[in-house]
């Protein structure tokens, strides 16, 4: 790995307008280019809206997709790599994906594993776990309820990335137009986020985390104050290899935001000659039971 700067973009992905969140990421790619970042992620589902209704006429061909080529074009313009994401649709079947771009193109794309919620009515699950070199380093991409699974960042690590990327559209707490259930629901979200610094201290990987933030929109289903409305309440953090906090958003309003901080190679160099260094330590023989079926249906 080589240092590199990295911005982590916490915006609103506003269903079923994806001209409109283009032009937004537009704005952030002129930004984060201003601030010398090699590297920008933004969240689930920004394009598209998260659980948008209208989900399956919306998602896009990858990498074919008017989207991707939006976003291959700010890549090449900023001379940035960017990871979005957007509902992909394969053969009549929709998924949730992160997709990477680079300078030079399209890098590839990552489905999201595990469906929470009511995801499930809307995508299939993915089947590949990929780690894609960025030049100065390689990342791999966990998406949202997926960093609840360790398996992954760890299998992610093993094939050899350096950086985690964990892009989001999580909802923890409604919020009412007050300043002070504002600020509550933003620690709330913060609060949650902060337990995924172990993935980086585990596993020896800088990680950088963000969410989408703000009403996206409401869905008719459900009651305008139900929880699985999207609202975001927001946050943008990024660790280092040793699980140390490098950046984050502010924890009083929910608004959009982006951190820019430093990679620095020299921290993952420290943290993986140490005699600990766990993916050197770890005995794979003992660990047969993580890939049984122990749950009956």
């Amino acid at each position: 790995m080589q240092t590199m700067r990295v911005a982590a973009v916490s915006m609103n992905g506003y269903l079923g307008e994806p001209e409109r969140v283009l032009n937004g990421i537009a704005g952030w790619c002129e930004r984060a280019a201003a601030e010398k970042a090699d590297l920008v992620l933004f969240p689930e589902l920004i394009v598209h809206g998260h659980c948008t209704p209208n989900t399956w006429e919306l998602a896009e061909p990858v990498p074919d997709g008017p989207s991707v080529h939006k976003l291959q074009q700010l890549a090449r313009r900023h001379r940035l790599f960017l990871a979005v994401g957007l509902s992909e649709k394969e053969r009549d079947i929709t998924f949730n994906t992160v997709v990477l771009v680079g300078p030079e193109g399209y890098l590839g794309k990552q489905r999201k594993l595990h469906m929470s919620r009511d995801e499930t009515l809307y995508y299939k699950g993915g089947r590949d776990i990929n780690v894609f070199d960025v030049g100065k380093c390689k990342v791999g991409v966990v998406i949202c309820y997926d960093n609840q699974f360790p398996e992954i960042a760890r299998v992610l690590a093993l094939r050899g990335a350096d950086v985690l990327l964990m892009p989001h559209a999580a909802r923890f707490k409604v919020w009412q137009d007050t300043p002070e259930s504002e600020t509550a629901a933003r620690r709330s979200s913060h609060a949650f986020f902060q337990k995924y610094a172990l993935r980086a201290r585990e596993n020896a990987c800088f990680a950088v985390l963000t969410d989408q933030v703000g009403r996206a929109g409401y869905v008719d289903i459900y009651p305008r104050d139900h929880e699985n409305q999207p609202h975001h309440a927001g946050a943008a953090l990024i660790w280092g290899p040793d699980g140390e906090l490098l950046a984050s958003t502010q924890q009083e309003r929910i608004v959009e935001e982006m951190i820019v901080t430093e990679l620095d190679a020299m921290l993952l160099a420290r943290e993986r000659s140490l005699a600990n260094y766990m993916l050197r330590t770890r005995r794979p023989e003992l660990f047969g039971e993580l890939v049984r079926d122990q749950v009956s249906s």
